[in-house]
């Protein structure tokens, strides 16, 4: 007998073998809903639960676990990088560094976004600089509805824009801006691409953002979904966005796996625990599928 699962995937070449029907399986067949930014299936996912099978930020699955959504995640990592020139600020902005932070406003899509959680971490962790000592300035709430940001988190007011207070300088700095002109910005953390490479040297961290998630009710699926997965990446005809990480963290840019995930994973969960978005640290194994 075979399951339909609904899905939602953003059409990365390592899945596009299962979306494209190239791949099937004999228990599980998808019926794909394109969601254009894969985003917002985040957080119809865990608001009102509109998939089976669904990408969803590391973080956002960390707070539905937080206030009881039954899903499960397998360790399938789909989309991750590393995030140091993420964090940007105009060209002739008087910030210096990292350090120069402290009492300034940082502008970022919503509290809860997993860049944001592991910029964070990273300016706590290696510059000292604590993430409540700056305001940070979101467009939109988390993705799970129940959770409320804390209080030095703004939301901007209906009309304006991440990407023009930046520039305006209604903002000091912010995170993971799309559409911004590259001229006219430049990055916080000086040489941001070496840093990033030396902080992956030291702590062996590679960074992950998005895994896929299911319905905890339908794990008995989820040797069959890995197998699926893996073959899915297998066929894939291009590359992936990580290959351009392979001169650092070697051949395979896109691991899938608990165990070769799991200090990317952990230490995001460390950081979301720390950043107040869910009440403890939760381990992998809480949150991940174990069986392989």
């Amino acid at each position: 007998m075979t399951v339909t699962l609904r899905a939602a995937l953003a059409d990365y070449p390592h899945v596009m073998a299962l979306k494209d029907g190239s791949l099937r399986s004999g228990r599980i067949a998808f019926a794909w809903e394109n969601v254009v930014p894969i985003t917002r299936a985040f957080r119809r996912m865990v608001r009102t639960g509109d998939f089976d099978l669904c990408e969803i930020a590391l973080t956002t699955l960390a707070q539905g676990r937080a206030f009881g959504k039954e899903l499960t995640a397998l360790p399938v990592v789909v989309m991750r990088g590393f995030h140091h020139a993420a964090l940007v600020c105009p060209k002739n902005s008087p910030l210096r560094g990292p350090e120069d932070l402290a009492g300034k406003r940082i502008g970022v899509r919503a509290w809860s976004q997993t860049t944001g959680v592991w910029l964070r971490g990273i300016l706590l962790d290696s510059y000292g600089v604590d993430h409540r000592s700056m305001t940070w300035v979101t467009e939109e709430d988390a993705h799970v509805q129940d959770y409320r940001d804390p209080a030095n988190v703004v939301r901007i007011e209906p009309g304006q824009d991440l990407k023009a207070m930046l520039l305006s300088g209604e903002i000091d700095a912010a995170i993971a801006l799309t559409g911004l002109d590259g001229g006219l910005v430049r990055t916080v953390i000086p040489n941001a691409d070496a840093a990033a490479a030396e902080w992956y040297r030291r702590t062996g961290v590679y960074p992950v953002n998005h895994v896929v998630c299911l319905k905890t009710e339908q794990l008995s699926l989820c040797a069959e979904l890995m197998r699926l997965f893996a073959e899915a990446k297998a066929a894939a005809r291009e590359p992936s966005a990580e290959a351009r990480y392979a001169a650092i963290v070697g051949p395979d840019p896109l691991p899938y796996g608990l165990e070769p995930n799991r200090s990317g994973i952990a230490l995001c969960l460390r950081y979301s625990a720390e950043q107040g978005l869910v009440p403890r640290e939760y381990t992998p194994e809480e949150l991940f599928y174990t069986g392989g």
